[in-house]
């Protein structure tokens, strides 16, 4: 049975998703083909030889419509016979790029396929695809939930107060993350995946002196009226400090089989093992990598103790801190260099941008398997072990 590995993986810096954000000045089809150069650059393929390329973008309108992966290979130098599709699983859209990709290497379908994502959030506001006073969610949805869909930000409150996780305790598992993904930096364990842009090398967001002090006088992020009113048992304690910034990033991995790198001379840095996906409740919405994180465990025929390393993707302190209960896995082994809350979270691009820090760290820890889960909006999770080789 063939296989599905991957032989290099690189993102850019990660700017601030803000007019005056580092990479605002750079056109998401270019962040994106910077990053497709890089990975054909530091592998040393012949991009001819690419079968797809599969991409992850979540606000798909303006500089970001279009199919934006192919103008991304194009604009990369990549021949024209390359061809590339865009998909959108919210959050999750580039992770499930690399389970598309794997599955398409193991069954035969690819050799050699690139998955990757973007999003510039300081050009393409979230909810920018989604015109004032337009539903994007149809009669049908509105009857099965007459109350109302809410925000993510809401869900992450309904998190925090379901599973009685206190305003300390969140603002602490940020500090955390930010200090990780600092000393990372110092330590030169980003450099490796990091492919600098016009003069941009570090993470914009990554503040080494954040404390739960100052992060103690920030206001709650999302508290209204009406949903208090909803919702009597949300406590207001997510804030900016304890939840993901908005930013500008893209990423990108390369996938082929064993055989097919063994033939192109390529090292391959992790074997894609186990894929899942999920849904669930769409109020809780950001709770799926619970049962996603079960399911692919199920499917690796592995059990959490067998895990060496674990991205869990900090769209918010709630989320992870949540799913840390429900599977009791050991805190030390999970955002080794640091998550979204410190390094960002560009939509399109998390996904592969958890993979190509993951994959770096498996090989610099010497880890045997990994797992990577993100929540995404709508109720749903992916989730998908790596194993080092």
């Amino acid at each position: 049975m063939r296989d599905a590995v991957i032989v290099e993986a690189v993102r850019t810096p990660i700017g601030k998703g803000r007019p005056n954000g580092s990479l605002a000045h750079v056109h998401p089809v270019e962040l994106l083909a910077h990053t497709l150069r890089t990975l054909v650059e530091r592998s040393g393929v012949d991009p001819a030889l690419i079968d797809d390329v599969i991409g992850g973008t979540v606000d798909q309108v303006g500089e970001q419509a279009m199919n934006t992966t192919r103008y991304a290979v194009l604009s990369a130098g990549f021949p024209e016979s390359v061809p590339a599709t865009t998909v959108d699983r919210q959050c999750g859209s580039s992770q499930q790029a690399v389970h598309f990709a794997a599955q398409g290497v193991i069954s035969g379908a690819y050799d050699l396929v690139v998955a990757c994502g973007v999003e510039s959030m300081s050009r393409v506001p979230m909810w920018s695809n989604v015109p004032t006073g337009k539903d994007p969610f149809g009669p049908g949805v509105a009857e099965r939930y007459p109350e109302g869909l809410i925000p993510q930000g809401i869900s992450a409150e309904l998190i925090a107060a379901k599973w009685s996780l206190s305003r300390e305790e969140m603002d602490a598992f940020a500090v955390e993350s930010h200090r990780k993904a600092a000393e990372a930096w110092e330590s030169g364990l980003f450099a490796d995946e990091v492919a600098p842009l016009d003069g941009v090398t570090r993470d914009e967001c990554v503040r080494p002196g954040s404390s739960t002090e100052v992060l103690a006088g920030l206001k709650p992020a999302y508290y209204a009226p009406a949903f208090a009113e909803r919702f009597p048992q949300i406590d207001w304690n997510v804030t900016a400090g304890n939840a993901s910034p908005v930013n500008d990033g893209a990423s990108a991995v390369l996938i082929t089989s064993s055989e097919t790198a063994a033939r192109l001379g390529l090292r391959p840095l992790a074997r894609l093992h186990s894929f899942a996906v999920t849904g669930s409740d769409p109020l809780l919405m950001l709770t799926g990598v619970v049962p996603a994180t079960e399911k692919v465990l199920r499917k690796a025929s592995l059990t959490l103790d067998d895990i060496d390393l674990f991205e869990v993707n900090e769209a918010f302190s709630s989320v992870v801190l949540a799913w840390r209960q429900e599977t009791g896995a050991d805190l030390s082994k999970v955002n080794v260099h640091g998550g979204a809350i410190a390094i960002g979270h560009p939509l399109g691009a998390s996904g592969t941008r958890l993979t190509t820090t993951l994959v770096h760290a498996m090989r610099a820890r010497g880890a045997r398997y990994a797992l990577q889960t993100m929540c995404e909006a709508g109720g749903l999770a992916n989730a998908m072990v790596l194993e080092g080789l």
